[in-house]
């Protein structure tokens, strides 16, 4: 039986994944953990506070629970990086190295989750390869770049299973974003529901990757469950479901919503975007352990609406 550490559980992404993992494996054997002493997020498993730049606390925490398996998803994301760039790479960098150093001595099987936003300006814009271009600009993608690279060299150098996919933007309606440059498509929904309007930080036609989060909890769990000899890539998967430009996600939304209006406003995440793909190829992940997505925008767009609004009048 797996016993499992959350790290970063009351995050976008942790919370849902949290849940998932306690429904799978059972309540008593997952642990959610994050910096937060306390929240109004109610996990049915065991909840306590961890700092994730306390390799002695996570260490202890493993030991003392007969951890086998470590979430580690605790970052600084890319907008909120921009704004204090010495810390996102201390937290973000840190704290990956000390949850590696753990399952190097624990001989734990880690997950650390990448992003699109190792690529760069000077990587193609369309069916991004597995392998190819990579020249961040921001710090966060600098940070998920040498993440990838330690993941690669801790499992070449000491044989820990670390795995990891490199996630699109992700829209879920349980959990608010927490700063990422795809926060937009999120937000877009909420507005919808209760104003009817909604101003975009991004151009109307700047398309990126996207994934709905019960596309990306699955193939999370997906990847963590193949056997061992499926995974090829120990720096991070190409993954992908869909993509779309906030114009585009704005004509799904008026389907459902008539008289919907979008207006444009770009900040400085338009910058950020401009730099990432608009596509992405995965075919790496289809072969090696069968990925599949189940979720395009239109399908997506019925989700969120239909749970945001039985979620807003409660």
């Amino acid at each position: 039986m797996e016993k499992i550490l959350v790290i970063g559980a009351l995050g976008q992404l942790g919370s849902e994944l949290t849940a998932s993992l306690a429904e799978k494996h059972g309540l008593d054997n997952v642990i959610a953990t994050d910096i937060k002493p306390f929240s109004a997020k109610t996990f049915s498993c065991k909840y306590f506070q961890l700092d994730a730049l306390n390799k002695e606390a996570i260490l202890k925490s493993v030991q003392e629970n007969a951890i086998s398996q470590i979430y580690h998803l605790a970052a600084i994301l890319s907008a909120k990086g921009e704004q204090n760039p010495s810390k996102a790479w201390d937290i973000n960098m840190t704290s990956l190295l000390n949850v590696l150093e753990v399952g190097k001595e624990m001989n734990s099987k880690i997950y650390w989750p990448s992003s699109i936003a190792v690529f760069g300006p000077g990587t193609p814009k369309e069916n991004t390869p597995q392998n190819t271009v990579m020249d961040p600009n921001t710090v966060y993608g600098i940070s998920k770049l040498a993440g990838e690279r330690w993941c690669e060299y801790y499992f070449q150098k000491y044989g820990v299973d670390v795995r990891s996919l490199r996630y699109p933007g992700l829209i879920g309606w349980r959990a608010l974003p927490g700063g990422g440059t795809t926060d937009y498509a999120v937000e877009i929904y909420h507005h919808a529901l209760q104003s009817g309007e909604y101003t975009c930080f991004l151009e109307k036609n700047t398309r990126l990757p996207m994934m709905y989060m019960d596309d990306a909890v699955r193939a999370t769990i997906e990847l963590m469950d193949a056997p061992a000899r499926n995974i090829r890539i120990r720096s991070s998967y190409n993954v992908a479901a869909m993509s779309f430009s906030p114009a585009e996600i704005a004509k799904s939304i008026a389907h459902k919503i008539p008289g919907f209006r979008i207006t444009y406003s770009p900040d400085f995440r338009q910058k950020i975007a401009e730099s990432w793909p608009a596509s992405i190829d995965d075919m790496k992940a289809r072969e090696d352990w069968n990925w599949q997505h189940e979720f395009d925008l239109e399908k997506m767009t019925a989700q969120m609406l239909a749970n945001l609004e039985q979620t807003i009048n409660k």
